[in-house]
């Protein structure tokens, strides 16, 4: 089985977003939304209603004379049943 969720993403933003019962993690590449629904309600015992996605492509960097590219990345914005929270988001205020 692969890796669906990488990490939790603690921004501002999100934080601010986990107020409302959105949380933010980045994902796999190639994970779908009802395979990061699933893993977020395994790994947190919550009821997810709604997965939002989008990929943000990588940057070309220039560092002394050599060209590199960042990874790309996968983002998923969660909505949780009203009630239910993830205890992760809720120390990063």
């Amino acid at each position: 089985m692969k890796r669906v969720l990488k990490k939790p993403v603690i921004s501002e933003k999100a934080v601010a977003l986990a107020e409302s019962g959105k949380y933010v993690f980045l994902g796999d590449n190639l994970a779908s939304k009802p395979e990061v629904a699933k893993a977020v309600e395994e790994l947190f015992k919550v009821k997810v209603v709604k997965v939002n996605s989008f990929k943000i492509a990588g940057k070309e960097k220039t560092f002394r004379r050599i060209k590199g590219r960042q990874q790309s990345k996968h983002k998923f914005v969660v909505t949780l049943k009203k009630g239910d929270k993830i205890e992760l988001f809720e120390g990063a205020k």
